[in-house]
């Protein structure tokens, strides 16, 4: 795999380089982690840069369980309109944002539909950072890059404050009563609460993926989206031939 080369030391130089001057000019830049972080074994690079600069953190939907969401600036899931609440409107406000291993087709940019600028986006990829408009940087290696910017870029919380501000916790929901039905918030509700390290969680296709996405998955917490086939592969793990709507959700301690 490219991800497992050493990069262009001159390449990687120019690319933290340019970006470094990208990022640090911006009044409120984010960061958003794609599947591909697990292609080029970037996860701990990630949180390396997430921490040393401040970034408020999101990741698209296909990378869930790539990243900790333990982190203390970490907002939920980019997904455009359907996004974990708060998190686009920070996303595609930012006047300069970090994707880390994309992938954008019809699926996970809700068709196309994100309300993002490519000259406000670093883009990198597992071997290759595109900055802005401008040069992209050919043999650099998303791991070396990103623990190389961790280095160099400086801390900005912006983004996150603003974030703090509009942000709205989420109500609990009302106690079943005693005969009635188990409702959805109710489930996950206790979902939550059972997920530990130890804990994987697997989101069949439809209605569970989407209450899936929202919950903060513990550190070690393994997840699996059950999909159809015809879907990007590379996104995920495993895939499976059939999907059942209206199944919830299966938790599997390891």
């Amino acid at each position: 795999m490219g991800c497992c080369r050493p990069s262009n030391l001159m390449g990687l130089e120019a690319a933290v380089e340019a970006t470094v001057a990208f990022l640090d000019k911006a009044v409120k830049p984010v960061m958003v982690a794609g599947p591909k972080i697990r292609v080029a074994k970037a996860g701990d690079a990630f949180v390396e840069l997430a921490e040393a600069s401040g970034y408020a953190v999101a990741a698209m939907p296909s990378a869930k369980g790539l990243v900790l969401e333990t982190l203390p600036r970490f907002l939920g899931t980019y997904w455009g309109a359907v996004s974990t609440a708060f998190c686009a409107e920070i996303v595609e406000s930012a006047d300069a944002y970090l994707f880390a291993g994309p992938i954008f087709n019809d699926y996970s940019s809700v068709g196309y539909s994100f309300l993002l600028k490519k000259d406000k986006a670093v883009v990198v990829q597992p071997d290759r950072v595109t900055v802005g408009n401008g040069p992209t940087f050919g043999c650099v290696m998303m791991k070396d890059f990103l623990s190389a910017l961790a280095k160099r870029v400086r801390a900005n919380t912006t983004a996150y404050d603003n974030y703090r501000r509009i942000f709205v916790p989420d109500g609990q929901p009302p106690e079943c009563e005693p005969g009635e039905p188990l409702r959805v918030n109710v489930l996950f509700k206790h979902i939550q609460r059972m997920l530990t390290g130890d804990s994987a969680v697997i989101a069949e296709t439809g209605d569970s993926w989407f209450n899936c996405q929202k919950l903060r998955l513990p550190d070690g917490c393994g997840y699996v989206r059950r999909r159809l086939p015809i879907m990007h592969a590379s996104c995920i793990r495993y895939i499976y031939n059939r999907a059942a709507w209206r199944s919830m959700l299966a938790t599997v301690n390891v």
